[in-house]
């Protein structure tokens, strides 16, 4: 089969980046692959916190380890930080470097928890994280982090999951990348005390059944990988998360190629690694079928997802 060359166009989608703006109360803010800031102007919270992006060349030669410039200057973008606003909790998705890399030092730097699995704690342990900044959650178990409350329920990477398996002790970079194994991941659920909910899903894995019975409003969508599974797969996916919660409003995340830093624009990831262009006919499809709203979040842009949603 032949390598299909390049990367899809972002400009095609152009109509589908009309998330309603926020004004000052609820907003979800994306900050490319998986990182959204959810902040009601008191309380905030955040998935994975992933601002370093290092270059592909890099990454290769090199081993990983937090970019501190590029995570304080986020942070700032966000006002959030040393001197200024903190956050109540970081939950990554799951522990690849992707995801994980920098969310022990944002939690450090923001005064949050950080919270997930056992990798993800070990990730906090090996940046000397203080023990009782370590939350390791129950499946099913709601808890609660100022405003918001947060229900992991345990899911699976979008196969195939290039580093499988947990993370039994402690992480401390520089490590090359495989040390970041995937370890726990998670369907995030959100409940705000406005009443307003979300389902965070971070990769474009499901288990069968685990979101039955759970309800969301809003699903933010990961789909890296997605558009290279075949078309039964990426329905599946929808039935196991869109459906499943009785999501409105669908916003996909983790399609932006996260070798490039953010003070650039965003970039489709190339269709070596995933296909924009089939997720987006698949899905599309489906949500013009079922009534639901489809998305693509702008970077940096505070939004309200739940807007003109009826109650």
């Amino acid at each position: 089969m032949r390598l299909k060359l390049g990367r899809p166009d972002l400009g095609r989608y152009a109509d589908r980046c009309d998330v309603p703006a926020a004004g000052a109360g609820l907003a979800v803010t994306f900050v490319g692959v998986a990182t959204l800031l959810l902040d009601d102007g008191e309380s905030a919270v955040m998935t994975d916190g992933f601002f370093s992006r290092t270059s592909l060349p890099s990454l290769l030669l090199r081993p990983v380890s937090p970019d501190l410039k590029r995570i304080d200057a986020a942070l700032h973008r966000l006002g959030l930080g040393p001197g200024r606003r903190g956050l109540d909790a970081v939950a990554p998705v799951h522990t690849h470097f992707d995801h994980v890399v920098d969310s022990a030092l944002v939690a450090e730097r923001t005064g949050a928890v950080l919270v997930g699995g056992e990798s993800a704690a070990n990730v906090g342990r090996g940046a000397d994280l203080d023990p009782s900044r370590l939350v390791v959650v129950t499946p099913g178990e709601p808890r609660t982090y100022g405003a918001f409350t947060l229900t992991h329920v345990e899911s699976s990477h979008c196969p195939p999951d290039r580093f499988p398996g947990t993370i039994d002790a402690p992480v401390v970079p520089p490590v090359r990348t495989g040390a970041y194994r995937c370890g726990e991941a998670w369907s995030i659920l959100v409940e705000h005390t406005s009443g307003r909910s979300a389902l965070l899903q971070g990769s474009a894995g499901f288990v069968d059944g685990a979101l039955d019975g759970r309800r969301a409003e809003v699903a933010y969508l990961g789909v890296g990988q997605l558009g290279v599974m075949p078309e039964d797969y990426i329905r599946d996916y929808w039935a196991q998360t869109v459906e499943a919660v009785g999501a409105r409003r669908v916003v996909l995340t983790h399609w932006d190629d996260f070798f490039r830093g953010l003070d650039r624009p965003l970039r489709a990831l190339p269709y070596a690694g995933d296909d924009l262009d089939v997720t987006m006919r698949v899905l599309g499809d489906l949500a013009r079928s079922q009534g639901v709203a489809l998305h693509l979040p702008q970077l940096w842009r505070r939004e309200d997802p739940w807007s003109g949603l009826t109650d």
